[in-house]
């Protein structure tokens, strides 16, 4: 039974009201974590956030003193902070099923769609705090240092104590953004703590070694020590600690400057023999209710046609384009007309004609009908219609691109309003450019922000990334700018340039260090939902070497994975050793 039953009645208020207070804490500080971790993604971009968010979290799954009578429920502090952060971080998920009842900004649309986009982004937002539920139930039971180790022992013991569980808090993070953009139904990796490093771009070269996942590691593994740091001092400064030891702060330190000097040097290295793309993105700027209706069919055509010879056309028999870039559902109509919607042939003869302007190529996204199944896909044409390379979509979106176990309720009552059911492609061969010769790594919307897809197309060869994205079912939110911050990682991951041509949202080129180099924006307003197109010159190297993320893949995320089953397993079975 508690004490403070045992006590006077004045002292037994005084701990009543002490342990409401505390419960409170533990109510608001990881929901203060959550708020923090927002504010280092696209809207704000703050560094610092990267860094400080954890320490409200950690105060509660790590704490100075037991407390009886207020339970710690890691798992639920967890989940509070996931949901604290993934809410106002996803809220953009809202606005799709609100496209698809007819919105074109953010007008009320009615109950029906409303209450489906609410439920869309607090059902995201629930599911992907559960992740940060099991990191904080793991890093409070199996990672959580003894505070009696920290302040009392010998500075060796103390220190190798924290690292021991900075290490292990650091690596069940990033095995929880593993699992979180790897299981149930394919996963959803957006937003790590890796992404919200992008605009550090010195930090986030280390990628190419460890993919994005990996670099979650650091600002976690830093956080730790920084906080068993200060319980030392904090300890000693109140006379009840001997140790004062930093080695393990500084460790971690070393590793952050390890990091950094590994990014300068990349940043910095001379450039290579490189082949010169010059490349034309269209953005076409149209609303996704309007693609739907089809009313601007003609008009979207027109412009597509204009744009493309404006630019690319031939001029005094010199063609100033090698690549002309359309966006994911750039045609009004499916490139089969697989509902005869146009006349006999009238997609033959619109892309011959064009084709015919300048020596170019062109690669546009629309949806293929074949053999009985649907695909998203790429097309890439070279000189006339008849010649041209397809590529189908490997990576389709849950309940965007697909149903999920459509013929069992409760998903089956979605049935009516997905609105296409796709079939996934099964080829990551690169789609190969023919003057100049260089291979294309084609990725279709969400796929730019899945490591472990874009690097399924890398090759020992002149390779560039190109992205065609269709992010106007989010409407004029966030999401496309936070998309971006995902997306760029790839280009220094896999150590190729990327361009990106959306319908609306960010066109821009990217470097193989993850620069924007180049972005379409309003020059009046700075907003990238403008009608226009964004021409460049793309460097891709000639030698196209593998990085190691390339080769391998999430390897170090997965090592953490494994290193932090081995800890539960043996936590959980070892028994101790009898006489």
């Amino acid at each position: 039974m508690p004490s403070w039953l045992f006590q006077s009645p004045e002292a037994s208020s005084r701990v009543v009201t002490d342990l409401t207070k505390l419960r409170l804490f533990f109510f608001l500080a990881p929901l203060l974590s959550g708020i923090i971790l927002v504010f280092a993604f696209p809207g704000w971009n703050s560094n610092l956030a990267v860094w400080l968010w954890p320490f409200p979290l950690l105060s509660v799954l790590w704490p100075w003193r037991n407390v009886d009578g207020v339970k710690v429920r890691p798992f639920w502090r967890g989940y509070l902070a996931g949901l604290a952060f993934f809410l106002p971080n996803l809220w953009w998920v809202r606005h799709s099923s609100r496209v698809i009842g007819g919105a074109y900004d953010d007008t009320w649309i009615g109950w029906g769609p409303e209450l489906l986009g609410f439920g869309a982004a607090i059902g995201l937002s629930g599911y992907c705090a559960v992740y940060l539920g099991l990191w904080s139930w793991f890093t409070q039971r199996y990672a959580r240092p003894k505070v009696e180790k920290l302040t009392k022992e010998s500075w060796q013991i103390s220190t190798t104590h924290s690292l021991g569980c900075a290490f292990l808090a650091a690596a069940a993070w990033a095995a929880c953004e593993w699992l979180r953009s790897t299981t149930v139904f394919t996963g959803f990796g957006w937003n790590g703590l890796g992404v919200a490093m992008h605009r550090n771009l010195v930090l986030i070269q280390a990628a190419d070694l460890v993919g994005v996942l990996g670099l979650s590691f650091l600002p976690m593994f830093v956080a730790c020590t920084a906080w068993n740091t200060l319980t030392r001092l904090v300890f000693a400064y109140r006379g009840e600690g001997t140790c004062k030891s930093r080695l393990d702060l500084t460790v971690a330190l070393v590793l952050l400057l390890g990091t950094a000097g590994y990014g300068m040097l990349k940043l910095t290295e001379k450039a290579g023999d490189d082949i010169t793309v010059r490349t034309v993105l269209v953005q076409p700027n149209v609303a996704q209710v309007d693609a739907w209706t089809g009313r601007l069919a003609e008009q979207i055509y027109d412009r597509l046609d204009k744009f493309t010879r404006m630019y690319a056309g031939a001029r005094d028999g010199k063609n100033p384009v090698d690549l002309v870039i359309w966006p994911e559902s750039a045609l009004p109509v499916n490139l089969n007309d697989h509902f005869h919607q146009l006349p006999e042939g009238w997609h033959t003869n619109y892309f011959d004609d064009l084709l015919h302007a300048g020596e170019f190529s062109l690669l546009t996204g629309t949806e293929l009908h074949e053999h009985g199944r649907t695909h998203v896909s790429a097309v890439l044409f070279r000189e006339h219609s008849r010649n041209r390379q397809d590529y189908h979509k490997l990576h389709l979106v849950p309940f965007g691109e697909y149903l999920p176990l459509g013929d069992y309720p409760p998903f089956s009552l979605l049935r009516g309003v997905i609105p296409g059911d796709f079939t996934p492609g099964t080829n990551a061969e690169p789609l190969q450019l023919m003057k100049p010769e260089v291979q294309i790594i084609p990725l279709i919307c969400f796929e730019d922000t899945v490591g472990r897809v874009a690097r399924k197309f890398a090759r020992e060869a002149p390779q560039m990334i190109v992205n065609i994205s269709n992010d106007g079912w989010f409407l004029q939110s966030d999401e496309t700018e936070v998309h971006l911050a995902n997306a760029l990682f790839r280009a220094i991951e896999l150590r190729r340039p990327m361009v990106r041509a959306t319908n609306t949202g960010v066109t821009c080129f990217i470097d193989t260090h993850g620069r924007v180099t180049s972005r379409l924006d309003d020059p009046d307003t700075g907003k990238s939902f403008v009608e226009g197109v964004l021409p460049g010159e793309v460097q891709v190297p000639r030698q196209g070497k593998l990085t190691l993320y390339a080769r391998f893949g999430d390897w170090f995320a997965i090592l953490m994975l494994l290193i932090c089953v081995v800890k539960w397993a043996v936590a959980r079975f070892a028994r101790p050793a009898t006489s």
